[in-house]
């Protein structure tokens, strides 16, 4: 009899346990970090450590945020090139997240006409994430530093 109970009672345990799991997934609170949108044109010249530098602008909460870029890189580096990237960045809590140096490891290549790509992150946790058409002839399988400064006297509605 006592084995007859338990079985009874194993269907509602598990009913309770169900609908707690469905309760506390309907209540989790949804992340604050919201996503912009970025566009940035890098001109890039390298032999070994390479030196780049651009513009660019977020928007980010119906502002346009213009911001400059300045990256080095060390490694395996050959050519020049000119990019127009586009892309998101994505974990912004709030708008000062997005300044900052971000790090990014990886190769491409990109010849005359090609598409190129690149993932940043920074220490806050925003990851940028852009491609694009490049210009130039450029081989690389490198370490990149890349520091964001955001002009935020400078914004505009979007």
């Amino acid at each position: 009899m006592r084995g007859f109970r338990s079985r009874r009672l194993y269907p509602h345990s598990l009913s309770f346990a169900v609908a707690g799991l469905v309760l506390s997934i309907s209540l989790a609170t949804p992340s604050h970090a919201i996503t912009g949108a970025v566009r940035v044109t890098v001109a890039k010249a390298a032999f070994v450590v390479g030196a780049g530098g651009g513009r660019g602008v977020l928007t980010f909460r119906h502002r346009n945020y213009p911001f400059t870029v300045q990256g080095l890189s060390l490694g395996i580096t050959a050519g020049a090139s000119v990019n127009k990237l586009f892309g998101r960045a994505d974990y912004i809590n709030e708008l000062g997240d997005f300044n900052g140096t971000y790090s990014v490891v990886g190769a491409g290549a990109a010849l005359i006409g090609g598409v190129g790509g690149v993932q940043l992150r920074n220490d806050k946790g925003v990851t940028i994430t852009l491609q694009g058409p490049r210009a130039g002839l450029e081989v690389s399988a490198n370490i990149t530093k890349v520091v964001i400064i955001l002009d935020q006297s400078r914004s505009t509605p979007n």
